[in-house]
């Protein structure tokens, strides 16, 4: 991968305490997988940031050597990679995101 998609990813990554790579946006994901995550973190209310994917080739095949992730979507929290959508939907379904997430700071308890 080129140092400059690296840079590119590991800013992103760095720049927010949630970022989510993805197909599409999340105000409109093109599939299923990344809508899923999307509906996730917006029902537990965290704030995150998107990168799609789709807009960009070098990032689409840069995230996956980046993370040594097979596939899309890929959510980091605090610079940490996370998983893909199973991942993501076992460890909200188990309450483990959300705690993830209070202990990152990101999400209050009262919430």
């Amino acid at each position: 991968m080129p140092d400059t998609v690296f840079q590119n990813i590991q800013n992103m990554v760095d720049s927010n305490d949630i970022m989510l790579f993805m197909k599409g946006d999340k105000l409109f994901p093109q599939c299923g997988f990344s809508a899923r995550v999307v509906q996730i973190l917006n029902h537990i209310g965290a704030p995150f940031e998107t990168c799609n994917v789709l807009d960009d080739p070098a990032i689409r095949q840069g995230i996956k050597d980046f993370s040594q992730w097979p596939t899309v979507p890929q959510l980091f929290v605090k610079g940490e990679f996370i998983g893909g959508c199973d991942i993501v939907t076992d460890m909200y379904q188990n309450g483990e995101l959300e705690t993830l997430l209070i202990e990152k700071e990101i999400l209050k308890t009262n919430q």
